[in-house]
């Protein structure tokens, strides 16, 4: 049962801080006919995109026309993802609401799901936020309102 606490917690941390670090990161997504668009993902619900292009402005895009999402100029975000994850797993264990909304997950089917993807568990254990931004399950678990009231309780 600890070990699902921990796993919830490090995975709500990379959560949270890939909210904050990605919030400005400009992503290039390939869509299936090759084409590529240059923006601010805003969210993911129900399969679809919003985007924040600054030559589009806001556009939708299904899930199943995108090909891949990678991270354009961000070099320096990456670096130091790994001291916000240390610096919000701290602040989400000194925080008995926090921790009671982090337990409450354990049994959530996504975040179980997302707990037992490979490719998603790498990218935590790495604490490759890119990869997390880039999968749509993650993406998915951004919406849930119980990860926003977290985001919203360990803002400053």
């Amino acid at each position: 049962m600890g070990g699902r606490i921990i796993s919830c917690l490090i995975g709500m941390a990379l959560i949270v801080a890939a909210t904050v670090v990605t919030a400005a990161d400009t992503r290039e997504i390939e869509l299936t006919d090759g084409s590529i668009i240059a923006g601010e993902i805003v969210s993911m619900s129900k399969g679809v995109y919003t985007v924040m292009s600054a030559t589009l402005g806001t556009v939708r895009i299904e899930e199943s026309k995108i090909r891949t999402i990678r991270r354009k100029g961000s070099a320096g975000a990456a670096g130091d993802a790994g001291g916000q994850v240390k610096s919000l797993q701290d602040k989400m264990m000194d925080s008995d609401e926090i921790m009671e909304k982090v337990r409450s997950l354990q049994n959530d089917p996504d975040f179980q799901h997302v707990l037992k993807d490979p490719e998603i568990m790498k990218a935590v254990q790495s604490g490759d936020i890119g990869a997390l931004m880039a999968n749509p399950q993650f993406m998915k678990l951004l919406n849930k309102q119980v990860v926003q009231q977290i985001k919203n309780n360990l803002s400053p």
